[in-house]
């Protein structure tokens, strides 16, 4: 007799099918057919938390054939899960002043556009030179470095071996500030930054200005923080009053300002206490930089060295404050002497 045949193995099939014990291990018999276990002590918690084998915890569900016509349903379902996008983070960074690529660095320099700094490639080629060129003759400030600092600095963009900072606002002609100074009847009043990198401490200078009654801000092309976006945020909005002249040699913008009749008061050490020095008149206040303070040739051809008393155990103050405080004293002193012209005047206005 074949297996095909015998009684009993079809009848431990049609068994199996209808579910119950086997009578050999007195396992239970699910409708699949299958020996199922009897649970016997569920396991402690782990560290993913409580489980237990067996029928107590629930079988994990199967899988089973999905039928096509359900499968396309559920593809017209809304996806919930976030998608995330292939651009980098840098992508969504990017300084808004930031020109990137040959062409649009070249238009910028033929449409006069304020410029701080163009960053080349060293091996560059081709029209690059032709940039360089014309950034010498427009006397914008050119930086040769490595690709890998471009490709950072533009991630994901064609920068073509060229990019530019460009100036959140247009710079000021020198003249134009004195002239807007003798329009108003006023002594000019300006600020000299002699190598001034911190963006922030130019951001608070131009309040400082603006607050006071300042007439202008001179720095250097070079080695010198320009107006940039983080510049324009630390200002408050000042740099939208507070006109910005930028010159190629602070020095010759020194005896520029002395041939106009203009005062020049380095604010240093050593130097006589701000609150004794006459800072009336026509006035330019000269500020260090961060560190270094005020150069060896700009101290030289300054009038006359005032400084800030320092009563604790830090030398120096921060650029900007130092700033601050000579320029409310100008301000303080030309109203003072205001004053006492006008007590001149009244008596003589009497008889």
């Amino acid at each position: 007799m074949s297996k095909r045949d015998n009684p009993r193995l079809w009848e431990g099939r049609e068994q199996n099918a209808r579910g119950g014990k086997n009578k050999r291990s007195e396992h239970q018999i699910g409708k699949n057919g299958r020996l199922q276990k009897e649970s016997k002590t569920a396991k402690p918690e782990g560290r993913g938390g409580s489980f237990s084998r067996g029928k107590a915890a629930g079988d994990a569900p199967r899988r089973t054939a999905v039928d096509p016509a359900s499968r396309a349903a559920r593809s017209d379902r809304p996806v919930s899960r976030q998608v995330h996008s292939e651009r980098p983070a840098e992508d969504f960074e990017l300084n808004p002043n930031l020109i990137i690529g040959r062409n649009p660095v070249m238009e910028a320099i033929k449409a006069g556009r304020s410029i701080d700094k163009i960053l080349m490639q060293k091996d560059a080629e081709g029209s690059a030179k032709k940039i360089a060129s014309m950034a010498r003759d427009a006397r914008v400030q050119i930086q040769y470095v490595d690709k890998i600092v471009l490709d950072k600095m533009c991630p994901g963009r064609p920068h073509q071996g060229v990019a530019a900072f460009a100036a959140a606002k247009a710079y000021a002609d020198l003249d134009d500030i004195l002239a807007s100074a003798s329009y108003a009847g006023e002594d000019p009043l300006l600020v000299l930054l002699d190598g001034l990198e911190d963006p922030h401490n130019l951001g608070a200078v131009l309040r400082s200005c603006d607050g006071a009654g300042a007439h202008g801000v001179v720095i250097p092309s070079r080695r010198a923080v320009g107006l940039t976006e983080t510049v324009a945020k630390a200002s408050a909005g000042a740099i939208e009053y507070v006109p910005v002249a930028k010159v190629g040699n602070l020095g010759l913008c020194i005896d520029k300002l002395k041939e106009r009749g203009l005062w020049i008061a380095a604010v240093d050490m050593d130097g006589e206490n701000y609150s004794d020095a006459p800072l009336t008149g026509p006035l330019a206040l000269v500020i260090g930089g961060e560190g270094q303070g005020v150069s060896q040739t700009v101290r030289a051809k300054a009038d006359y060295i005032v400084s800030i008393p320092m009563r604790g155990r830090v030398n120096s103050l921060n650029a900007s404050n130092a700033a601050a405080i000579l320029l409310y004293e100008v301000d303080r002193q030309r109203r003072l002497e205001a004053r006492k012209a006008q007590a001149e005047e009244a008596p003589e206005d009497a008889e």
